[in-house]
């Protein structure tokens, strides 16, 4: 049964950094593709950075520059590691898990994905 659990989210100020994590279990995280969505008040869900099984990783471009998406094998983890935060970054966070398969198009189509964790809050103050 795959589980994803975050955590790292909090409170910030403007320009400061967190860092997000995500532990599986049920699969291994380097055979899979995964990555973090967010979804702020009244707004869609929206991918924000992706990874497959073969490393490569994918950014919206709010984020380019500022997120950085990681894995490590050893603990299963997935992370997002987020500088230079702004208030516009303010909202839940989730990771996300599917096959990596052909039949899938980009990391960020939301509907592709068949395991979420709980969410995280991120709150970015000006």
């Amino acid at each position: 049964q795959v589980q994803l659990v975050e955590s790292g989210g909090g409170s910030v100020q403007s320009g400061g950094s967190l860092r997000l994590s995500c532990a599986a279990s049920g699969y291994t995280v380097t055979a899979s593709c995964m990555a973090w969505f967010r979804q702020a008040r009244d707004k869609e869900r929206e991918g924000v950075a992706g990874i497959d099984s073969y490393g490569f990783t994918s950014y919206t471009d709010s984020v380019k520059g500022r997120f950085t998406i990681s894995r490590d094998n050893a603990k299963n983890t997935l992370y997002l590691q987020m500088n230079s935060l702004k208030p516009e970054d303010t909202a839940m966070y989730y990771c996300a898990v599917r096959p990596c398969s052909r039949r899938y198009g980009n990391l960020f189509t939301a509907q592709d994905y068949n395991g979420w964790g709980q969410g995280t809050q991120v709150t970015v103050s000006s």
